[in-house]
């Protein structure tokens, strides 16, 4: 049976998001990504396998090394989810700021 991560899940850990904030500069080695980091090189290879299970990361061979870099449709899939979310959160704080005003002028 083939296990699915949710990638809401994935992209909560404080970990994983600086590695895909990372990853938008260059493609790394999970090396160069654990360097970052004081955790061990297995640790941050388990999160970069997860973040890859939710297909936020791709990779490719240059020689014997294996670099990460994000994968922008994917990323773009989860921007484009939250989108609707934002767009109603800014709507509800600018009306929250709104009656703070008015509350503020009494």
């Amino acid at each position: 049976m083939e296990v699915r991560r949710d990638v809401f899940q994935a992209i909560a850990d404080p970990t994983r998001r600086a590695i895909l904030t990372m990853l938008t500069l260059q493609a790394l080695t999970p090396g160069a990504i654990a360097a970052n980091f004081n955790s061990s090189r297995q640790t941050i290879s388990k999160h970069i396998q997860i973040l890859a299970e939710c297909e936020l990361l791709r990779h490719h061979y240059s020689g014997r090394e294996i670099y990460y870099q994000l994968n922008p449709v994917k990323m773009k899939e989860i921007a484009d989810f939250i989108e609707p979310f934002k767009a109603l959160w800014d709507t509800r704080l600018n009306q929250l700021d709104e009656i703070l005003k008015q509350l503020k002028n009494k």
